[in-house]
């Protein structure tokens, strides 16, 4: 368990952004052996090979083609993007104080107060110019650079009763002093290694300086940034390169923008992985409703644990714990598309790989958000199941999860790409090669 907290630990320090996330991934999985494709060129499969293609960087999907026999695909899908401050294009604020500050707006529903008064800095992709056009580059400026400071209670009476935060007023990164402009630009442009008239533009988030750790009696609990949702990313592709062999060609997917409704290109929403498949299945020479129909696809997002201090906000017969494995979510209203044929097949594939399960719905009066794979299924239609693992915090800027939970998991993927699945019309058979 420690050599696999270790491995998330360090996946989370490394991915400040959902391009690095992506970077981090890709890079596995050269030194695993597996060829890049480039959307743009003619795919040439052959049985034995193993592939990953990415889409601006930020989102990723490698898949193997068996050597044998195979009926469909299995695939795990997770996300690379969290909930974070995303820089404005003209991002510097000027004032009379001698306060040099940034324009932010925030990416996806945060936990808005956990991001005041601790380190932060900027990470994400920069476009510049070079000889042959433009190029886009990671830029990570690996040192503490900003705070968003709090008002002194002495000012804000209100800030222990409920206080309503304004995105625009009370979370303004400061970068320095100073009243000229310019100063993030140069620093950006040093990071991408360019003079600052040939940088043009970027994707920059802010985020937290403090790497994970592990904690706890027993150190049985992992914190740190961005759990949701590379704790469940992290354990699906380890499980992905290690599974045995199964009966259908393997597929994990790492998409963007989940946090913010996948309406794009790179997101589940979009047609990244419609189209990947269907050029698998073009390049294979396979019939691709025919694929869909015998395909499953677990979708992993992290779930609300029961809250120690808030017991009450959790349903009755559904209450996850940290480290009580696996949770299968659900909702009637389908923001999880999890049914009971689904549930059944991934829970059975769990007893026998004897990892432990649980379950998760809302409460009724507190509806919570969807998941990749209601949104995929829009898309590219087969058996999915809504997955995750139990966590506190979520969409802090510094959340709380389960150990043990990130190895359950590692080891749940690697059985279900390990299995033999066919559909029966109303179940499925499970078998192992």
């Amino acid at each position: 368990m420690k050599e696999i907290t270790q491995g998330l630990l360090e996946l989370i320090a490394g991915s400040p952004s959902p391009f690095h996330a992506a970077a981090s991934f890709a890079g596995a999985l050269e030194a695993a052996g597996y060829s890049r494709l480039r959307e743009e060129e003619r795919w040439q499969l052959k049985a034995g090979g193993r592939y990953f293609v990415e889409r601006n960087g930020s989102s990723l999907i490698a898949f193997r083609v068996p050597a044998g026999a195979w009926q469909g695909f299995l695939l795990t899908a997770a996300h690379s993007d969290s909930p974070a401050f995303k820089l404005k294009p003209n991002g510097e604020i000027t004032g009379p104080e001698n306060y040099l500050r940034l324009s932010a707006e925030p990416y996806g529903g945060m936990l808005m107060s956990t991001w005041l008064d601790r380190p932060l800095s900027i990470a994400g992709r920069a476009v510049v110019r070079t000889a042959a056009g433009i190029e886009s580059r990671l830029v990570n400026i690996d040192r503490d650079l900003l705070v968003i400071p709090s008002v002194a209670i002495h000012f804000n009476r209100e800030a222990n009763r409920g206080y309503a935060w304004d995105p625009k007023t009370d979370l303004t990164p400061l970068l320095g002093l100073g009243t000229e402009k310019g100063a993030l630009r140069r620093i950006v442009a040093e990071s991408a290694a360019v003079p600052e008239e040939d940088l043009l533009g970027g994707d920059l988030y802010l985020y937290v300086r403090q790497n994970g750790t592990v904690l706890g009696a027993n150190e049985e609990l992992v914190a740190g940034p961005r759990l949701d949702d590379l704790q469940c990313a992290y354990a699906c592709f380890h499980g992905f390169l290690e599974a045995e062999v199964g009966g259908g060609a393997p597929v994990f997917c790492l998409f963007d923008n989940e946090e913010v409704g996948s309406a794009t290109r790179q997101g589940a929403d979009g047609t990244f992985l419609q189209e990947v498949l269907g050029r698998i299945c073009d390049a294979l020479g396979r019939e691709y409703p025919a694929e869909l129909a015998g395909s499953v696809m677990v979708s992993a997002d992290n779930a609300h644990a029961v809250h120690p201090n808030h017991p009450e906000y959790a349903d009755g017969g559904h209450r996850p714990r940290l480290n009580g494995g696996v949770v299968v979510k659900y909702s009637a209203s389908q923001r999880y598309t999890s049914d009971a044929v689904s549930a059944a097949l991934f829970e059975e594939i769990c007893r026998r790989s004897g990892v432990p399960t649980q379950a998760f719905a809302n409460r009724s009066d507190l509806p919570g958000g969807s998941t990749l794979g209601n949104i995929a299924n829009t898309h590219v239609s087969m058996t999915t199941v809504d997955v995750g693992l139990a966590q506190l915090a979520m969409h802090s800027a510094w959340e709380t999860a389960g150990a043990r939970d990130t190895e359950y998991l590692l080891r749940a993927a690697g059985a279900f790409y390990g299995a033999v699945l066919r559909p029966t019309g109303g179940g499925w058979e499970i078998g192992t090669r």
